[in-house]
């Protein structure tokens, strides 16, 4: 089962309940009531904004303890809702003066992937994203977010470019991963992402990495080795899809909330593993239900940062981007896992700091 497959399978699997997912059903009834109640208020005249606070207030508690108890596999599907932000939306919302840069210089202009120069908070910066695409025709162009060999290579050509003039350089990571199709394999998938995480390991400026939505296999790491990794909080990344890794182990892809466990693929479990920073906190309910306060945190998180990284010699930062990448996966790094308190507010915190303190603990 190829990776592009899971994709169009889950095109003809997304929410038709009014974008409400299998677990929100006491969600969709109380907004169903507010409804109802806000129609009698027009056609009859009568006042019904107590009854519809109150209801307001149940649901926003139902809310609250569906989004701080969802499984591995309500994770990823909240991941995929289709209303939730995309590239777009961010570069939209989050960066001012955005001006896109096309091409590879050697095939084409892959659409899966967008680089371009703007602003985000005071910082001139470079954005590398992978774009989805919302309606179905924009992703058939953008390949449902599965990049091609091309669009890595545009990827570094541009982040060669920051380095040059000393831009720093901003990832948005979502994809279910790289197009895994016969012509993207012959005009070397493989080797594009290869040169990508050898090449981004040694570039001398900043880089900042967030995985908004999906973050699947090399797909995403083709654009992910940087200073600092961070994800939304109801973000995963994953070395295979669940479907794909159920089909692999069971044969049997109805198995993928089994296999999502197994993956150990959600935010909490990769910051427990020290395999990323930071966790940026999504409103109450996901990031599909606020996409506004959903950027704001994004934006938050990548000004904080920037302005640590800007005090940090480019010496030590290419050493500790090195470092940084070298341990994932060693045994020190699992002998001592962080803690991470149950709680649907989870703060953005550093990894860097979270070293210095005795108890690396995220905080509520």
């Amino acid at each position: 089962m190829d990776e592009l497959s899971d994709v169009m399978a889950r095109e003809n699997n997304r929410p038709m309940n009014g974008g409400y997912l299998d677990f929100e059903q006491k969600v969709a009834d109380f907004e169903r009531q507010m409804e109802e109640l806000r129609t009698l208020s027009a056609k009859k005249g009568i006042d019904y904004s107590v009854e519809i606070r109150r209801i307001e207030k149940d649901r926003i508690i139902e809310l609250k303890r569906v989004y701080s108890n969802l499984t591995a596999w309500q994770t990823v599907q909240v991941a995929r809702h289709p209303q939730r932000p995309i590239l777009r939306d961010y570069l939209n919302l989050m960066v001012k003066d955005f001006r896109e840069l096309h091409g590879d210089r050697l095939f084409g202009d892959d659409r899966a992937i967008v680089t371009g120069i703007g602003q985000i908070a005071r910082n001139k910066v470079l954005i590398v994203g992978q774009d989805k695409g919302k309606t179905t025709k924009e992703k058939i162009v953008c390949n449902f977010g599965c990049p091609n060999p091309e669009g890595y290579r545009k990827a570094l050509a541009k982040m060669r470019f920051a380095e040059k003039y000393g831009l720093p350089i901003v990832t948005l990571i979502d994809t279910p991963g790289a197009y895994p199709g016969v012509g993207a394999e012959e005009r070397g998938q493989a080797q594009a992402i290869a040169v990508n995480l050898s090449e981004m390991s040694r570039l001398k400026v900043p880089i900042i990495s967030i995985c908004i939505g999906e973050g699947g296999s090399g797909g995403a790491l083709g654009i992910a080795v940087g200073d600092r990794l961070a994800m939304l909080e109801f973000s995963y990344y994953s070395v295979i899809s669940p479907e794909g890794c159920a089909a692999i182990l069971w044969r049997d892809g109805s198995r993928a909330p089994d296999a999502a466990e197994a993956l150990k693929l959600t935010s909490r479990d990769l910051y427990r593993l020290g395999l990323v920073d930071a966790i940026i906190p999504e409103p109450v309910g996901g990031a599909h239900r606020n996409v506004h306060d959903t950027v704001y945190n994004v934006e938050t998180y990548v000004a904080k940062t920037l302005a640590q990284l800007q005090h940090v010699s480019i010496g030590e930062l290419i050493e500790s981007r090195y470092q940084k990448w070298r341990s994932l996966g060693s045994k020190a790094t699992f002998e001592s896992p962080r803690v991470v308190e149950p709680s649907s507010r989870i703060a953005t915190t550093s990894r860097s700091t979270a070293a210095k303190r005795d108890a690396s603990t995220a905080k509520v």
